[in-house]
């Protein structure tokens, strides 16, 4: 396999040595200048790949001649084509994966711009010499899929033109928002999330530490315009505010930091976007440029957007930063064991020579120190320093790897069998119909990246956190912090334990201390809403945790203690007879009762002695139904206590106003020739007493009837205490009663003063 790899290489080290005549000679004119760079191989199945190895170097048009094509490699150009070709090859070694049909390519490099991009579109869909669609000749060969390996903006460029021939374009880049749309573009087949996919882990890293002041820094771009206007609301809606919030342009930094400076001190988090296609020495550009700033800045704390952190030395100037935090596609622990992806990716085509002193073709003559290399000469053997690592290599492994699963399941129905055929001719499988193949959701379980389809259908993946920790005199180390599973966040308590032994303890970055139970936030005026004061919650509230927004009331059946902080029961309260006050009550009635019952026993004359009886039995019945209120409410002494005391009460005051009125028509009749003797009758007596009390009676019984009083409790009376009771339920029978009371007692004074000039005479 090594043998492949190095044969590979020298394939793609030597421009144009890959290319094959394939076409019909339809010739046009062309401009003088390099042909684009292609790869191709023939195959029963031919797939496209587009990458970007290499880019045009910008010049000034003069328009008054044609534009500069001067090719400029890219760092790592040929590595980026290296894995393409590489797992196709594997791929091919497996005949019984694409049912006996083979696989070719067609590998084109766009040089990172619209023109080349454009260029090698029309070279795939071309089957003339010249680059014009539908012009068929030679080949009979159809692009099945395209394979988006190049820079993430020639991706819309490619849908366009591929889903007008409905060929699917498969991308193994980060995809726009602008292909997000699925009913524009329906060919689009992204592999891995749009941008933007992991925001809401920013957010929840956020929240985690608690960091709820930050700042914001975007370029001066579309896409520095797309995080703004997506990413401000996400941290609003989770009340993380956002103090500075600021687009600069890539070349001007220092300007723009001043303008920030007054609020710079107070933040100790940012979240900086980096574009995927960023340069590194843009990124250290705006970090130098930050070192300029004057004050104390020490202890920042950097998330990036960007998956793939970048790495710095300890030789540059980074006195600002605490840690730069970043994400990582999570691989599946299985992918080491893929028989398939157990090759060597590190090595460097133009060491080859040099430090294998051999050569790989077997056409190429023997020169003198040379020899042909074996499947045994271990790419090891190089030395580490001249050693790169292809980028990478997972994720063109795994897009080959699921293309050739879903090529397998498209043409396995199509293959005619028939018993003793020696070769079957291959089938003429058209692009829209494998467009349905690729849209299956089980393919995505073939990548060795954790990659699936969310319940919305679109393509989400699985993050490693990782931080890169700042250390004075010494390079950054790597810490991996965690990870964003299914949309939930999971934090490394033992990373976080070794940041402390490093003396490099995350910093706080928010406005004020979080409000402590028992307290809740009150905005400030003119300030930012995570910027407030804490106050005690209200009497009769309480707040559990920190930074309350909304005090909660205790139920009616508790109250709050004293620090706010939780709700207990409240004491149950009645007059019981242990009580001081319900002692005394029962002392003076027990009293009342036996002076009472004195007087009925001694005192008592013939005159009148029913109704002295009557009266003397109701004060008695009187002063024990006062004992129906002491106690626990139940439902018979709340029925019996108002009621019995009401009509035994309304009794007492009519025999006193029976006996009132007997006095006084006693003495009126004792003038000669009055008429009122014949009312001097025992019945008289009798029937003041009975009509008052049937009155009381009357009452009483309607009031049972229509609304009887009930056991209650008193829940608000007194804050820390429930006061059982019994509700009297009607309140007009209640005011009743006292004015039945009130009107034998205005008639007995009526008659009373009246009648005591008589009785003067008389004595």
């Amino acid at each position: 396999m090594e043998l492949l790899l190095l044969l590979l290489m020298l394939l793609v080290s030597q421009p144009l040595s890959g290319k094959l005549r394939m076409k019909c000679p339809l010739n046009l004119d062309n401009q003088d200048g390099e042909k684009p760079w292609s790869y191709y191989r023939p195959g029963d199945l031919l797939i496209g790949i587009v990458i970007s190895a290499s880019k045009i170097a910008p010049a000034t048009l003069p328009f008054n001649m044609a534009p500069s094509s001067q090719i400029q490699p890219l760092s790592y150009g040929q590595l980026i084509l290296l894995p393409k070709i590489c797992n196709i090859e594997l791929l091919r070694e497996n005949p019984q994966l694409l049912n006996n049909l083979t696989l070719g390519y067609k590998i084109h490099d766009n040089y990172d711009n619209t023109v080349g991009t454009s260029d090698a579109l029309l070279d795939m869909l071309s089957t003339g010499e010249a680059n014009v669609p539908n012009y068929s000749c030679g080949s009979k060969e159809m692009l099945l899929a395209l394979v988006d390996a190049a820079e993430r903006d020639s991706s819309i460029q490619m849908s366009t033109l591929a889903g007008t021939y409905k060929v699917p374009q498969v991308s193994n880049n980060i995809a726009s928002e602008a292909l997000s749309d699925k009913s524009q573009i329906p060919f689009f087949h992204p592999m891995f999330p749009k941008e933007g996919f992991q925001y809401p882990a920013v957010v929840q890293i956020l929240l985690h530490f608690g960091w709820t002041l930050i700042g914001l820094f975007a370029t001066d771009t579309e896409k520095g315009e797309n995080f703004m206007r997506t990413f401000t609301p996400m941290l609003v809606k989770n009340r993380i505010c956002v103090v500075i919030s600021k687009q600069f342009s890539p070349t001007a930094h220092t300007a723009f930091l001043m303008d920030a400076l007054s609020k710079w001190r107070q933040v100790n988090v940012f979240v900086h976007l980096i574009e995927f296609d960023s340069p590194l020495d843009r990124i250290l550009a705006f970090h130098s440029a930050l070192e300029s700033l004057p004050g104390p800045i020490e202890g920042k704390v950097w998330i990036t957007t960007v998956v793939g952190i970048y790495f710095m030395s300890k030789d540059r100037c980074l006195r600002h930063v605490h840690s730069m935090w970043s994400f990582t596609f999570q691989g599946k622990k299985s992918w080491l064991n893929d028989d398939a992806f157990k090759r060597y990716f590190f090595v460097e085509p133009e060491f080859q020579a040099e430090y294998f002193h051999c050569s790989v073709s077997k056409h190429t003559f023997s020169v003198k120190g040379r020899r042909r290399c074996t499947q045994k000469a271990p790419v090891e053997t190089q030395k580490k320093k001249n050693r790169k690592t292809i980028p990478n290599p997972v994720i063109a492994y795994s897009v080959i790897k699921i293309l050739a699963h879903a090529l397998s399941a498209a043409t396995k129905p199509q293959r005619r069998r028939k018993k003793g055929e020696e070769r079957l001719r291959a089938p003429r499988l058209q692009p829209w119909k494998f467009h349905q193949f690729l849209k299956k959701r089980e393919l995505y379980n073939l990548s060795l990246l954790k990659v699936y389809l969310d319940q919305n259908g679109d393509v989400a993946a699985d993050l490693d956190i990782f931080s890169m920790v700042v250390l004075p005199k010494e390079d950054p180390i790597n810490k991996r912090m965690g990870s964003f599973e299914r949309q939930r966040l999971t934090i490394n308590q033992d990373a976080l334990s070794q940041l402390k032994l490093l003396n490099k303890s995350l910093p706080q970055s928010k406005c004020v201390e979080k409000c402590h139970p028992g307290f809740v936030k009150q905005a400030r005026e003119g300030e930012p809403f995570c910027c407030y004061d804490c106050i005690p919650c209200p009497e009769g509230t309480i707040s559990t945790q920190e930074d309350t927004k909304k005090c909660t009331k205790c139920p009616d059946d508790q109250y709050p203690t004293e620090n706010r902080v939780q709700c207990i029961s409240k004491r149950i309260t009645f007059m019981s007879y242990e009580e001081h006050l319900s002692i005394i009550l029962i002392s003076f009635a027990l009293l009342l009762f036996l002076i009472t019952g004195f007087v009925l026993v001694i005192f008592i004359k013939a005159n009148n002695r029913d109704l002295s009886f009557i009266l003397l039995f109701s004060l008695l019945l009187c002063f024990l139904s006062s004992l129906f209120f002491i106690g626990e409410p139940r439902k018979a002494t709340c029925l019996l206590r108002q009621t019995v005391f009401s009509i035994v009460f309304s009794v007492a005051v009519s025999s006193v106003l029976a006996k009132t009125i007997t006095v006084v028509l006693t003495f009126l009749a004792s003038k000669p020739g009055n008429k009122v003797r014949r009312w001097l009758r025992k019945s008289l007596a009798n029937s003041i007493i009975l009509s008052c009390s049937a009155v009381q009676i009357l009452i009483c019984a309607m009031w049972l009837g229509v609304s009887p009083p009930f056991p209650d409790s008193d829940l608000h009376s007194q804050p820390e205490e429930i006061i059982l009771q019994c509700n009297e339920g009607s309140c007009h029978h209640v005011l009743c009663c006292p004015w039945l009371h009130g009107l034998p007692c205005y008639h007995l004074l009526h008659c009373g003063f009246p009648g005591q000039e008589p009785s003067c005479s008389f004595q």
